[in-house]
């Protein structure tokens, strides 16, 4: 009898049925009133987190890149050609190379920037800017430099 009072104390204490053996459904029918309030405090983070509150100091975009690369051989423009397509603009320097292979990366590089809608301007004798299509470019160094606007190396 004492036995059965501590066992019943014990139930209450836990919020089981005493009649009931099966404890896997004892636990679920409790668990319902305990959840509300639980539930009410993360509904409220929700509302809070609305307000959109920005740290000062961190970038809120990310900053576009600009990358000067000086090309040595034709296989280069594969990797001009990859950051372009990373949304970095290139300016290159063909200084370094002879003017067969720089007309070849101009021609590979024309036609990655027509894929992509971006853009290639002379900016100097032997340098090109080239851009994806996230970049504008203004003005123009043309009669400045005394030459067209045809990309002609030779």
């Amino acid at each position: 009898m004492v036995l059965e009072k501590i066992g019943n104390k014990f139930s209450q204490f836990f919020a089981m049925d005493p009649d009931e053996d099966d404890l896997t459904s004892a636990p679920a029918e409790t668990a319902a009133p305990a959840s509300p309030a639980p539930q009410a405090k993360p509904a409220a983070k929700p509302n809070y987190r609305t307000n959109k509150v920005v740290a000062m100091g961190e970038p809120t975009e990310k900053t576009a890149k600009i990358v000067v690369y000086e090309p040595r051989i034709y296989s280069d423009a594969k990797e001009i050609g990859n950051h372009l397509m990373n949304n970095r603009a290139v300016v290159v320097n063909f200084d370094q190379i002879e003017s067969a292979d720089a007309t070849r990366i101009v021609d590979f590089l024309t036609g990655t920037v027509f894929a992509i809608h971006g853009e290639i301007k002379r900016i100097g004798q032997m340098i090109f800017l080239v851009t994806p299509a996230n970049f504008q470019i203004d003005g123009s160094l043309a009669a400045t430099l005394g030459t067209d606007d045809d990309i002609d190396l030779g």
